[in-house]
């Protein structure tokens, strides 16, 4: 997979449309099963050695598939070393911080994999389409739109590219994915949660009026995709029409980067391995 990974990482200025959104990969879930029991190992032993974490960013329009592939990918990993965070709108705490505080304060500890489903990026997404919403941030000199132009967003982006440098130099692994999913498969998805009785939950009449700002939010995440896929925090365009394949790419990426580092298990220490067995006959002879 490591030159299909090199096809999908962001490392030049891109256009969203050059971009499939659809691949299929035959036994597309066969395969992630085998890729996620090696994920599970891998995370076990970065949990041992405790210098590592990793943050996995997932980015897409409604109904790409966030969630199932969430639980999918990470079926078989230890449950106390992978935490989901999902972002909604944010609280009024929240608000009453920097935009980055509510990111900053569920990062995974070292050892584990935190999965973020929508993340720090919705605040130069959603904002941007919608530039009402950082009023309620109350951020002094922003007091009208015009004060929200591209620098303003621009300049937020930046924070996050420092903000996730500072991550990496702390020895967190930074992987962004976003979920490249098609208008026309979106809608199909849509009716689906219509047509099925048990899915209608899901649909929202706000999923309808998003997507009327289909071309605005392909320019939002163009712009970003552009100016935060660095060396060090990568961004990953999946083609999300078909989710097993996109399960399996984002996979197997996830896996050929924890394999780039070589975790080891800590050893006993001298002293502790000279009393092995003692520590042996005293638990036999309980």
């Amino acid at each position: 997979m490591r030159k299909k990974k090199q096809m999908y990482r962001i490392t030049t200025t891109i256009k969203l449309s050059d971009f499939k959104t659809k691949e299929v990969v035959n036994d597309a879930k066969k395969k992630l099963k085998k890729i996620r029991k090696k994920i599970s190992k891998l995370q076990d032993t970065m949990y041992a050695e405790g210098k590592h974490s990793m943050l996995i960013c997932l980015q897409g329009m409604d109904t790409s598939g966030k969630d199932s592939l969430i639980r999918e990918v990470f079926k078989d990993v230890n449950a106390r070393g992978v935490e989901v965070h999902s972002f909604k709108v944010p609280t009024e705490l929240e608000l009453k911080h920097d935009f980055l505080w509510r990111h900053y304060i569920v990062l995974p500890a070292k050892g584990k994999i935190g999965v973020f489903n929508r993340t720090h990026y919705e605040n130069v997404l959603v904002t941007r389409v919608h530039p009402s919403y950082v009023f309620a941030e109350n951020i002094p000199n922003v007091n009208s739109l015009v004060d929200l132009d591209d620098a303003f967003y621009h300049d937020r982006m930046q924070k996050i590219n420092n903000f996730e440098k500072h991550l990496t130099d702390s020895g967190t692994i930074v992987l962004k994915f976003f979920l490249n999913l098609s208008k026309e498969e979106q809608k199909n998805r849509l009716l689906r949660r219509l047509n099925i009785p048990e899915k209608n939950w899901k649909f929202s009449s706000g999923d309808l009026k998003e997507r009327k700002l289909w071309e605005k939010y392909q320019f939002c995440y163009e712009d970003l995709l552009n100016r935060t896929s660095k060396e060090n925090a990568s961004w990953f365009v999946l083609p999300a029409d078909d989710k097993p394949t996109a399960r399996l790419l984002l996979a197997s990426i996830v896996l050929k980067e924890l394999e780039k580092y070589n975790f080891k298990e800590p050893t006993l220490s001298a002293k502790l391995q000279i009393q092995v067995a003692d520590f042996k006959e005293q638990l036999n002879n309980e």
